[in-house]
């Protein structure tokens, strides 16, 4: 089984907090080869990859539509926007969602691949990063 480096840095993440004190690198990389051997993935360790939220970054050059076909996609993916904030510099946009992904019937890689799916197709960039992800990371 391939692991994305989310998944990875969740693995990781996990094994520190297992390890607490006594997380050495040696250790960590232990738990780490244990998880990865028995193809354990967060999704599988923590809560369901299709449960809480998930926050997506999104920039690029501004045009037209970015924001409408953006939504739309969060549409068809059944997810619900509970935080929007959008802003133009120039001809440069950043934009970052808070999105409820409870009632999705896709799973969390499934709506992250539609996301780079349609940032190709704009040519932006969107990272979309399940919330236990992002916490965990601005933790460490």
């Amino acid at each position: 089984m391939r692991f994305s480096e989310e998944e990875l840095r969740k693995i990781t993440l996990n094994a520190i907090e297992e390890l607490g004190d006594k997380a050495s690198p040696d250790l960590v990389k232990k738990v780490i080869s244990r998880a990865v051997a028995t193809q354990t993935t967060p999704s599988q360790t923590t809560a369901s990859a299709t449960e809480g939220r998930a926050i997506l970054t999104s920039f690029g050059m501004n045009k037209p539509g970015i924001v409408a076909a953006i939504t739309s996609e969060i549409g068809k993916c059944n997810c619900d926007i509970q935080d929007l904030t959008q802003k133009l510099m120039d001809d440069f946009f950043t934009m970052i969602m808070i999105l409820d992904i409870n009632s999705s019937n896709l799973d969390f890689m499934q709506i992250q691949e539609n996301m780079s799916r349609l940032a190709e197709e704009m040519n932006i960039k969107i990272y979309l990063q399940h919330e236990d992800i992002f916490r965990a990371m601005h933790r460490v």
